[in-house]
């Protein structure tokens, strides 16, 4: 009988990971608004060559967590009260409808996910740790949203969220994680009883808090 081999998973492309590891370091607040980028820097931090540094600058210009300045160097946009807004409208618009497709679809399973993801968001405000507070609250945002089957609205709500980290790290630098309040037990509890309007609320109620967070650092 021929033997019978299994597949071996396929490795990632690097222009892949290397777009990843850039777009984590955006969402979660390594760079701060108008700060310089070069590839130079970016494939010694990153230990990758330009091509794929490249690529993934040239992915995230289009995805406007990153603009290209005049020199041709690229930097992570400062946040307006302009753009503030029109982000606010659109994560008030879209998350909250990606938490009404989801939260039929949400399994058990996945609500102990959510509540570990809280947990250590809570933690991370306890400690006034900013960037494990970043990674957290967004982890359980997308556990969340991943299951609205939305890849569309899933695309756009991460779009939006690349440009709001960095401004979101500058605020919990200025006025720390203490400021915040966790919003989150609302909606793992609405999962539990099966209250699936109630999470749309209070998904929409928690952008609000962070949004109007972010207002208040403006200023």
């Amino acid at each position: 009988m021929p033997r019978k081999f299994q597949s071996q998973p396929k490795k990632q492309p690097e222009h892949d990971v290397i777009y990843q590891a850039l777009k984590d370091m955006i969402l979660f607040g390594d760079f701060i608004p108008g700060q310089p980028l070069t590839i130079m820097n970016l494939a010694e931090t990153l230990g990758a060559s330009a091509t794929p540094i490249r690529e993934a600058i040239r992915r995230l210009t289009a995805e406007r967590a990153l603009e290209t300045q005049e020199n041709r160097r690229v930097a992570v946009p400062h946040m307006t009260p302009a753009l503030l807004e029109e982000l606010d409208f659109l994560r008030l618009t879209i998350e909250p409808e990606l938490a009404r497709r989801a939260a039929p679809h949400v399994t058990a399973e996945e609500i102990d996910a959510l509540e570990r993801h809280d947990d250590e968001l809570e933690h991370a405000i306890n400690i006034g740790d900013v960037k494990l507070y970043m990674k957290a609250n967004y982890a359980f945002h997308f556990t969340l949203y991943q299951r609205a089957d939305a890849p569309t609205l899933l695309k756009v709500a991460e779009s939006i969220w690349l440009q709001i980290g960095p401004a979101l790290r500058v605020g919990c630098g200025r006025f720390g994680t203490a400021k915040l309040t966790d919003q989150h037990v609302e909606t793992t509890k609405a999962l539990r009883n099966g209250e699936f309007d109630r999470v749309s609320t209070s998904i929409r109620e928690d952008i609000i808090q962070g949004m109007d967070f972010v207002r208040h650092s403006l200023k």
